[in-house]
């Protein structure tokens, strides 16, 4: 069976296979299975990014990064649902997030 793209999935679908993706990594997480637990983990935000407008995101402003606390990131522009751009106190490298692990600043 081939797997259905994010980028295809109904936002049902997407809901759900976030839920399947969470619980998965619950219990890779029980079992000690941390490199197992970072992909789920990665595939989640991918997926969460799916149910986020593309739109809602700014070039040249500035967004807090989720569960990463001080840090800032500036996008530059966006390529679907990956924004590119820079961390405010960085090395200085361009590098792409998932929409999901933006936050707007209030």
């Amino acid at each position: 069976m081939q797997e259905k793209r994010y980028s295809g999935m109904t936002e049902h679908e997407l809901r759900q296979e976030i839920s399947k993706l969470q619980e998965q990594a619950r219990k890779a997480e029980q079992m000690g299975m941390v490199n197992e637990f970072a992909v789920l983990e990665r595939k989640v935000l991918m997926a969460k990014s799916y149910l986020i407008n593309p739109n809602s995101f700014s070039p040249g402003e500035i967004y807090e990064i989720e569960g990463d606390p001080g840090q800032y990131f500036r996008i530059d522009y966006m390529n679907g649902v990956f924004a590119w751009g820079y961390r405010l106190k960085g090395d200085g490298k361009e590098e792409a997030l998932p929409i999901s692990l933006l936050k707007v600043l209030k």
